[in-house]
């Protein structure tokens, strides 16, 4: 249909001469609109749009053997999509609860190398069912229609003709009588909406519960272990000498924030050895124990200077005086290196007394609070 041509009308549906579009408010108004039905409206929207309906093919027989076999089909693949997200977001959820607690840790086995491979595994199967199942009942439930239709300015006529083509779409798809798709669509929802939540279960938790910041590996009777995981003795070292030590736990020697400096000092620096106020029984003789990780920004600080009795940052170049509780002399860190308190075990082995009374490394906003 050209602009020369005419289109339909109020009066009895006669042939009102003009251009397609910009006049069909005028044409009916909303009272009349109001009192057609929704097949009437279908028809009438898509007359003025120009639209023209190529070919039709038909859904599915109503209750017809192929209706009740592609419902079922759409109906399992839309379940097994919300059961598949709803295990995902259970096994999140129950991780620690009720199933094994998961950990940050590199293993080849166990709860914690199959907790995140799961949880994908189950959320990409979930949408990638939902994909599924939208094909499957686009392709085998829904009428197929192939029409073409001219692009204009909207109107209050459009938007009424609109809302019927909508709503006769909706009927269209059975959903109102296909209650075992209806039913599994609320059930795939409830579980797809619950996965897709799942990541901000991260931003909802307390991040300092259980105080991750604040604690390490090191606890009462945990051996000093080097990174072979030898123990040692006193008198391994010799005095003015700095050993790097790990906590005798499984990974320990992974665990960046347990790292420790483990110092004998030379006779002349006990004499002049000023631990800080409460920790005058952190040592064990002449061996002293502090944290490796830099106050200032996390850096590993391993450079000692035995004659100048002090421990050098190379990130910064922060210096800490082991015989002032390792406080800071030079540099831009403000804190002390936190210091572990040792002794030795029946066997003579050193090992921890407790862990750092204080969180090591780098100050956090909130660090005084937890």
């Amino acid at each position: 249909m050209t602009t020369r041509e005419s289109a339909p009308g109020s009066a009895g549906g006669a042939d009102v001469p003009g251009p397609l579009h910009g006049g069909p408010d005028d044409d009916y108004t909303p009272e009349q609109l109001a009192t057609m039905s929704r097949e009437e409206l279908d028809l009438l929207g898509a007359r003025y749009d120009s639209v023209q309906v190529l070919h039709v093919d038909p859904g599915p027989e109503p209750g017809s053997p192929v209706e009740r076999r592609a419902v079922r089909q759409v109906g399992l693949t839309f379940g097994l999509s919300g059961l598949a997200a709803f295990a995902a977001f259970v096994i999140y959820v129950g991780s620690g609860w009720f199933l094994p607690d998961w950990q940050w840790t590199i293993t080849e086995g166990g709860w914690s190398a199959f907790f995140t491979p799961l949880i994908g595994g189950l959320g990409g199967l979930s949408l990638i069912l939902v994909g599924v199942g939208m094909v499957l009942f686009t392709k085998k439930l829904l009428p197929h229609e192939t029409a073409v239709q001219d692009k204009h300015d909207g109107s209050h006529f459009d938007r009424v003709t609109t809302g019927a083509t909508l709503v006769g779409g909706l009927h269209n798809t059975g959903l109102a009588r296909r209650k075992l798709i209806t039913r599994s669509l609320v059930f795939m929802g409830s579980g797809v909406g619950l996965m897709l939540l799942m990541p901000l279960g991260g931003l909802i938790r307390n991040p300092n519960t259980g105080d991750p910041l604040g604690t390490t590996s090191w606890a009462e009777g945990v051996r000093l272990v080097r990174d072979d995981g030898s123990p040692i003795r006193p008198g391994d070292q010799q005095p003015g000498s700095l050993e790097t030590v790990f906590p005798a736990v499984p990974g320990g020697n992974r665990e960046s924030d347990a790292a420790t400096m483990l110092i004998r000092l030379r006779p002349e620096q006990v004499a002049i050895d000023r631990p800080r106020n409460g920790q005058d029984d952190f040592g064990y003789g002449d061996y002293v124990a502090y944290s490796k990780i830099c106050t200032h920004a996390g850096c590993p600080v391993s450079l000692y200077e035995q004659e100048t009795s002090r421990i050098l940052c190379p990130c910064h170049q922060s210096q800490f005086d082991v015989t002032q509780g390792a406080k800071p002399v030079f540099g831009p860190a403000t804190r002390p290196l936190p210091q572990l308190p040792i002794t030795v075990d029946d066997e003579g082995y050193f090992v921890a007394r407790s862990d750092y009374i204080e969180a090591v490394g780098p100050t956090y906003w909130n660090r005084e609070r937890i």
